[in-house]
């Protein structure tokens, strides 16, 4: 049913195609449709997983860049996901890059982006985001994880700069964007690593980074409710660059990773290559990232002995990607791309592969 309702939605651009299709699952969840929606896409199994106090209500999730402005958790949480990351957000609104700035690849099941942050803001996100909170009774201001029950939807919050902003300045871009939305979302992920702000991916090196997270860490510890922080990884580092990463998550003890966000390269694609150059440059997602991310997260794990969580990202498809991340090493999972080829039923599909004996006795 799906594959001819992309194949009509596919024949419109697909930013306008993004936003047609979330506001009339709004619209059909205001009517009266939620629990019906609800009961046909959320997994019956159960996958609960319990990380950073948190208890989740099923691994897989959706990644940073599909609900930037925290518009549509309530739809989201009817389709099953166990947790939404929203973001890119930034201190000051910003329109993002020029359009046409999404394209689709079907002939590699891949999406190539140069949204460049496009947000509303992050006041008017935290804002929102309160809203949310006290409509569905929910505090992230709680010690205890007791308060979080099973269908409670995990909000991670993707912290970005702007685009004017000089990455010497950079930390208090990423500071102003922890504090507006500390009391609102369950976790925070530090964005470095996309290729559609200039400079922005400098960030990653070592001591760039250090600064940036050892004053979010500082911050964190005055607050009431400590919330975790994370790092999101380009998957083009080199070896040396990942050891480097790794080195410095350990010595400041960072509560976890994202691997990986999109790519630059454009290796290995069956788009033919005159439809590339025009398309131009943007960061790459989807099925041809999966080999690449998996790599990277495996990397991580045996370089550490697992003992840093992560949430692998990058080519997820089908419930035997999301097990051949978690094979790797991972924790949690998340989907983007494979949302827009295969459906709003992602999650439910991915969910009862993961709960298949042969998984879990692993």
């Amino acid at each position: 049913m799906y594959k001819l309702l992309r194949n009509i939605l596919f024949l419109f651009p697909p930013e306008w195609t993004h936003y047609f299709s979330m506001n009339w699952l709004k619209f059909l969840c205001s009517i009266g449709f939620k629990k019906l929606i609800k009961k046909f896409y959320c997994p019956k199994s159960n996958l609960e997983l319990e990380i950073w106090n948190l208890r989740f209500p099923n691994r897989v999730g959706l990644g940073a860049g599909f609900d930037k402005n925290a518009k549509y958790l309530r739809e989201l949480e009817c389709l099953g996901f166990g947790f939404v990351e929203i973001g890119t957000v930034t201190p000051l609104p910003q329109q993002g890059n020029d359009k046409p700035r999404l394209f689709r690849l079907p002939k590699d099941k891949a999406l190539i982006n140069r949204m460049g942050f496009n947000n509303e803001g992050v006041k008017k996100v935290a804002e929102r985001l309160r809203q949310w909170s006290i409509v569905n009774g929910q505090s992230r201001n709680t010690h205890s994880p007791l308060t979080i029950h099973h269908s409670r939807l995990i909000i991670g919050g993707n912290i970005g700069k702007n685009k004017m902003t000089a990455n010497e300045d950079a930390w208090r871009d990423y500071e102003t964007c922890f504090r507006e939305l500390h009391p609102y979302v369950d976790y925070f992920v530090v964005n470095v690593s996309s290729p559609n702000t200039p400079g922005l991916r400098e960030l990653q090196e070592k001591e760039s980074l250090r600064k940036i997270l050892t004053h979010l860490q500082g911050i964190n510890k005055t607050m009431a409710v400590q919330k975790p922080l994370l790092l999101k990884i380009a998957p083009d580092l080199t070896h040396e660059q990942i050891d480097d990463v790794i080195d410095l998550a350990m010595e400041i003890k960072l509560d976890g990773l994202v691997a990986t966000n999109t790519t630059t390269s454009r290796e290995g694609l069956t788009t033919h290559q005159s439809q590339l150059t025009k398309i131009g440059a943007g960061g790459l997602s989807g099925l041809p990232l999966k080999h690449r991310s998996t790599e990277v997260v495996k990397y991580i794990c045996g370089k550490t002995n697992n003992q840093i969580p992560i949430i692998a990202s990058g080519g997820i498809f089908s419930g035997a990607d999301a097990k051949e991340k978690l094979d790797a090493g991972a924790s949690l999972v998340q989907v983007w791309t494979g949302f827009i080829y295969e459906g709003p039923g992602i999650v439910k599909k991915n969910c009862k592969t993961l709960n298949n004996p042969s998984f879990n006795s692993q």
